[in-house]
């Protein structure tokens, strides 16, 4: 975020008023839209609240601003002169449109992590940059060419990359699969978005798992889909509960995340995976299995995932370096049959004509380098180390004011808070103090659930961040509402 620059011959209050009137012309505060307050522009830009008052008061003399008392300080509608010139609402386009916008506890979030670089981050789902294999990478770069050709890449991804692939998950995942039936994206998110639109249809009733990072994903919701959930207990979901949804709702799909699931850390019992896929294979259901987080399994013997041992194609199955290696390569896979995959790849070129395919040339080398398995046996050991800070500082901050079962794999702890709590009043409070986390509730568990995420953080951030946590929590309990 721009702020002022105190060594500068202008003053402080006049530069705020510059970048503010430049702000107004690019569009960014439309004529009629609510500026901030003094007192939260103040706090942002760490300054006086007397200074913003100076720089409003220059914008309001040149007609550029208007202020009324109740109302607030508003882009004046006639801010070039006598003339009225009328500018979209871009406000009222913003707010339209069939592309929801994400949560709003994610994105207040989002919001504090972009104002505070210095809060120790429980919140973010990715790795820290030390976890990440940034050496490794670096030395890859160095030793092969990857500018050759620069042009648009085959939208089902770069061959080298899915052939990699191939062979990757026939040795990590037990998953038999061939190039043709992969396809490359720049994520687990685009995958499911495009399985959202081009699989399935407005109206259309699909099962996800209670609590579930499906469930904070509005992409659902704007496709038109009616969302079903399957209670996740710490052997995961029952299939049981996927016959019934089907009888009740004609559910079309079943979105899972069976290995140490986001965000409650569960895997799937072994019988339960054979009974849901029987469960399947009776009602010819698609399952989308999301797997981001097996290899990351401590005891370094990942569950084997339901594509390794589905017998009929059932499974479309998601991939993708975020959680393994890192978020910044934006590269993601599915396996899916041959005709889903052209279908998708399709939907693909008309969105964005592939992924650039430096970072897939990178990732298809990493695969094949001998760097990757000593990069997971690291990454591993790091996560353990960190899972058991965050444990013993609950222990000791907490005592029986949470509950939770450990995780042995991924990168989230998902814990209950005993004492009645609101979860707004615990996320300020939490922000006001210095350390931020995620609500259950954005993942559709009711009030007084957190996940904390343990990857982010630096080690030596985890116990002050839940003595953090706990203070805050106390605050929250003493006064609720």
């Amino acid at each position: 975020m721009w702020k002022p620059d105190r060594l500068s011959d202008q003053t402080l209050f006049q530069q705020i008023a510059d970048d503010l009137e430049r702000r107004i012309s690019y569009g960014e505060f439309p004529a009629g839209s609510l500026l901030p307050s003094e007192r939260k522009l103040a706090e942002q830009l760490g300054v006086n609240r007397s200074t913003v008052i100076q720089a409003y008061a220059e914008l309001r003399a040149h007609g550029i601003i208007e202020s009324r008392s109740g109302s607030g300080t508003r882009v004046s509608k006639y801010k070039w002169g006598a003339t009225p010139k009328h500018t979209p609402n871009w406000h009222r386009y913003a707010e339209g449109g069939n592309f929801l916008p994400n949560l709003p506890f994610l994105r207040r979030i989002r919001e504090a992590l972009g104002h505070n670089q210095t809060l120790i981050d429980f919140a973010s789902g990715e790795l820290a940059g030390d976890l990440s294999p940034v050496e490794e990478i670096n030395l890859l770069m160095s030793e092969h060419e990857y500018t050759s050709y620069l042009g648009y890449d085959n939208p089902q991804g770069y061959i080298p990359l899915r052939q990699a692939l191939v062979a990757y998950l026939k040795q990590y995942r037990g998953i038999q699969t061939t190039e043709e039936s992969i396809l490359i994206t720049s994520g687990s998110q685009q995958s499911l978005y495009l399985i959202t639109q081009c699989l399935l249809s407005p109206g259309d009733a699909v099962a996800i798992e209670d609590p579930s990072y499906c469930y904070s994903l509005p992409m659902f919701q704007s496709a038109g889909l009616r969302l079903f959930r399957l209670p996740v207990d710490d052997k995961g979901v029952r299939p049981d509960d996927i016959r019934s949804l089907y009888k009740k709702h004609r559910i079309k799909m079943v979105f899972i995340n069976p290995n140490f699931q986001n965000p409650t850390g569960a895997v799937l019992d072994a019988e339960r995976r054979k009974e849901l896929l029987d469960v399947a294979s009776e009602l010819g259901l698609p399952i989308v299995e999301d797997d981001p987080f097996s290899l990351t399994a401590y005891d370094g013997v990942p569950p084997k995932p339901l594509k390794s041992i589905d017998p009929i194609g059932s499974v479309l199955y998601i991939g993708s370096f975020s959680k393994i290696a890192a978020s910044g390569l934006r590269i993601g896979w599915m396996v899916a049959p041959h005709s889903v995959v052209e279908r998708l790849a399709d939907a693909r070129q008309q969105m964005d004509f592939g992924l650039s395919v430096i970072p897939q040339r990178v990732a298809a080398q990493f695969l094949k380098s001998a760097y990757f398995v000593p990069h997971l046996e690291r990454l591993r050991m790091h996560l353990l180390y960190k899972r058991d800070l965050l444990i013993e500082a609950l222990h000791k901050e907490l005592h029986e004011l949470v509950s939770f079962t450990v995780p042995q794999g991924g990168l989230h702890l998902w814990c209950k808070i005993i004492p009645e709590v609101n979860d707004n009043k615990l996320l300020e409070e939490a922000i006001r103090r210095g350390v931020i986390f995620v609500p259950g509730s954005v993942y559709g568990s009711e009030s007084g659930y957190v996940r904390f995420t343990y990857a982010r953080a630096r080690a030596d951030e985890i116990g002050p961040g839940i003595s953090k946590f706990s203070a805050a929590l106390q605050e929250a309990r003493v006064n609720k509402y």
